[in-house]
């Protein structure tokens, strides 16, 4: 398969407590870590974190650092590759921006959620839509989803990921990866 043109967006805000507050949640070293490695993994071009906060941004910029330029991409280089990936952006609406700006058209955004929505596209229409080279950026949300007003500005959702039982209740960064695999894994 050639390059794909895909975007992985990380939303901290606004995002969702476990009693559907709109909140922002902090970023977290291992979301950090294990999503880079599965978007590089994957061939993902850029993996933009988005907070506002700028506690927040400084320290996934001293742990980045740690790994891209620093000690850590001496004891680790896999690890600095795969978080050379990310990019800080404080809003997704930045995000889309640049990533119309970096693809040169619209940008398609989708997305991600453990609870069924309306404007649901089938995993196979979105493998169809990236081997078109058509642009996307994919969303997932840190606590517990995206806000609502998410949904609103996006062009469709994909569907949850759903295991054997009624427990779904998946860390983001698994969903990443599970998720990303699903749309341009190797088909065994």
């Amino acid at each position: 398969m050639s390059k794909i043109l895909l975007d992985v967006a990380l939303i901290h805000e606004p995002v969702v407590n476990r009693r559907g507050e709109t909140i922002g949640s902090a970023v977290t070293n291992l979301d950090l870590h294990d999503i880079a490695r599965a978007c590089r993994t994957y061939g993902v071009d850029t993996y933009w974190v988005v907070t506002p906060f700028a506690e927040q941004q400084e320290l996934a910029s001293q742990i980045i650092g740690h790994w891209v330029d620093g000690y850590g991409k001496k004891a680790n280089p896999d690890r600095g590759n795969a978080l050379s990936l990310i990019r800080l952006c404080s809003t997704l609406d930045e995000v889309i921006a640049a990533t119309r700006t970096k693809w040169g058209t619209e940008v398609q955004v989708i997305a991600t959620c453990a609870r069924p929505q309306e404007d649901t596209i089938g995993y196979r229409e979105m493998q169809r839509r990236l081997e078109k080279q058509q642009p996307a950026l994919l969303l997932f949300g840190t606590a517990w989803g995206l806000a609502p007003e998410v949904f609103t500005s996006v062009d469709s959702t994909l569907p949850p990921v759903n295991g054997s039982g009624d427990y779904n209740h998946l860390s983001v960064r698994s969903a990443a990866s599970i998720i990303l695999d699903r749309l341009v894994g190797e088909r065994v």
